[in-house]
């Protein structure tokens, strides 16, 4: 059926990341072809619920469509929410993302950690841990993910073990990494120096990020990276010599030349180091703090978290899951019929 935009209840947008460049490639396809897949909804109080095709939506919108193509479910929000995840063929959702959809049928559609875990086939502790990727994340860095401006996994890996020493240095820390564009490496780099400081180093870092990363291009990694890149460079030359060279003397020329450069840096580097550096003091600069410093003691608790899993908050939410259930429950089939087949037909679907 063909409904227009207003019959719409677009609630639900909130719950994925927006990718501006496969939006534009979208726009760009509904513009030549039209509109070739119908977006999913269910009839709830006279208006139409969106399951799946918010991203279809916005781009009708864009190009200025008021009506667009959808297949009506008849089943309940619930059931419809887990279908719809369990029959997606894109690329699957991030940790963060799933912990959105069930935060949503938690406290709206008011499912417990049990039976989230049952219509998704997956444990309790599964469930816990991605709404406490929620709980623990300010809403203004969770926003930034929305919107496609910071990456989910960097929010995880960094942001919340911040989260968990500071609210305001986490928010600050997600708007630097949004604003830098930086790769996970340096944004790893960024959340290392963060985290060895002490509060005045961490103060400036949050208030000059991109001045550390101006300070990290000149680190001695550089340099490393630079000389394999010359050696990497002579190997193939190496391997695709030709004997007799063309133009004999300039190659020559050319070589000896590199050799001096390289001879060059060889005597600089080994030049005893109070011929070209600052005294041993400046090593203790505020960006570049030392990582054996005492400072990092109380900081032990991130350190564990800093990887992949928020034990603390997860383990809240375990707790609560306990209170209302008494045992694990991995595998229960889901209780309505009309969605049994295709959730058990992908056991190992994830929201």
């Amino acid at each position: 059926m063909r409904l227009e935009f207003h019959q719409l209840d677009r609630r639900l947008e909130s719950l994925r990341v927006r990718h501006p460049a496969r939006q534009r490639r979208l726009i760009a396809s509904l513009a030549e072809s039209g509109q070739q897949t119908p977006i999913i909804v269910i009839e709830t109080g006279g208006r139409y619920l969106v399951i799946d095709g918010h991203k279809r939506i916005g781009a009708l919108q864009q190009l200025g469509r008021d009506t667009v193509e959808a297949v009506v479910w008849e089943m309940s929000e619930a059931d419809a929410l887990v279908l719809e995840r369990t029959l997606r063929m894109g690329e699957p959702d991030s940790a963060l993302e799933q912990g959105w959809l069930l935060q949503e049928m938690e406290s709206r559609l008011g499912c417990s950690i049990e039976e989230l875990a049952r219509r998704f086939d997956r444990s309790r502790n599964w469930v816990a841990n991605r709404l406490a990727w929620v709980e623990i994340l300010p809403d203004s860095v969770q926003q930034l993910v929305r919107e496609g401006k910071l990456a989910a996994t960097l929010a995880m890996r960094y942001l919340a073990p911040v989260a968990r020493i500071s609210v305001e240095h986490c928010q600050r820390m997600g708007q630097a990494f949004a604003e830098q564009g930086w790769t996970t490496r340096q944004a790893g780099e960024f959340y290392q120096a963060w985290r060895r400081g002490n509060h005045m180093v961490r103060e400036r870092l949050l208030q000059a990020p991109k001045l550390f990363g101006k300070t990290q291009q000149q680190q001695p990694g550089t340099l490393d990276k630079q000389l394999s890149q010359i050696a990497a460079i002579a190997q193939r030359a190496l391997e695709h010599l030709e004997s007799p060279p063309p133009n004999r003397p300039t190659v020559q020329r050319k070589i000896q030349r590199a050799i001096e450069l390289l001879t060059e840096l060889q005597q600089r580097i080994e030049e005893p180091e109070t011929n070209h550096a600052e005294p041993s003091t400046t090593s203790h600069d505020s960006r570049t703090p030392c990582a054996g410093s005492g400072e990092t003691r109380d900081r032990a608790a991130a350190e564990r978290f800093a990887p992949k899993h928020p034990p603390g908050a997860a383990g809240q939410l375990e707790r609560r899951a306990e209170d209302r259930a008494g045992r694990e429950s991995n595998a229960v089939p889901p209780a309505d019929p009309r969605v049994t087949a295709a959730v058990q037909g992908q056991s190992r679907a994830s929201p």
